[in-house]
């Protein structure tokens, strides 16, 4: 029996000890909610920054921020002449978009369409759908060619697309671009766009603060397609051509 008890004892202790320990550990985390009242006081400072990630260097900014505004501002420096142009053309962008911009297979269309803008099949070229030098060369500049965007220096771009304004009539071909000249070109289609005036041009039906919630009753089945026979009910029906 004696041998039973020691067990029993031991155990007990065991418990006791355990209990102790579990015990112990609040009065270590007490500190812890004191410390977060301590900084939750209004004098305190708290830290802005999230400690993720670094703080982006010059160049890497400079990678993203390659906008071009139709007044040159943001434009690379460089040139490129129409002449220059059509072989950097032919070696890189003509076997999509066709020697004369008149597309290959599925590609888009760079050339041609003038006029056929507000007509019931426009074709949307650079030469009939651009309002501006600068949204050609920016877009050429993020992602052409196809497969290897970015790849063309800044004279290369400048040329390419010297080239494919003169293959829609824009330009002639003693014609330069550069940051200096692209504002100058006037395109066919400058007249085209305009800033949004839905407040005039749509004042008959225009609201400033339209509806974001409960506007319409919820919608309502009205009918149902076995109704006027669409549907086959069973496998006698005839077959639908």
């Amino acid at each position: 029996m004696s041998k039973y008890r020691n067990i029993a004892f031991a155990a007990a202790a065991v418990l006791l000890l355990g209990c102790a320990g579990a015990s112990a550990q609040p009065a270590k985390q007490t500190a812890k909610p004191a410390a977060k009242a301590e900084a939750a006081k209004p004098d305190a400072k708290p830290d802005a920054r999230l400690h993720i990630g670094q703080p982006a260097t010059a160049q890497q900014i400079a990678g993203w921020d390659i906008d071009i505004r139709p007044d040159g501002q943001g434009a690379p420096p460089g040139q490129g002449s129409v002449k220059q142009g059509e072989e950097i053309y032919m070696a890189k962008c003509a076997a999509c978009h066709g020697e004369f911009g008149e597309s290959a297979g599925r590609w888009p269309q760079l050339s041609g369409g003038a006029g056929s803008i507000a007509s019931p099949d426009p074709v949307k070229t650079v030469g009939s759908y651009f309002g501006s030098v600068s949204t050609v060369l920016d877009y050429v500049r993020r992602a052409m060619p196809f497969g290897d965007a970015q790849s063309l220096t800044n004279d290369e771009l400048y040329a390419v697309v010297a080239y494919v304004l003169n293959l829609n009539d824009v330009v002639d071909d003693k014609f330069v671009l550069s940051k200096d000249t692209l504002a100058k070109v006037k395109m066919p289609n400058a007249g085209g766009f305009f800033e949004d005036d839905r407040e005039t041009a749509e004042k008959s039906f225009w609201n400033p603060k339209p509806c974001m919630s409960n506007c319409k009753p919820e919608a309502t089945i009205t009918g149902r397609a076995r109704v006027i026979d669409v549907t086959p009910e069973d496998k006698s029906a005839g077959k639908v051509e």
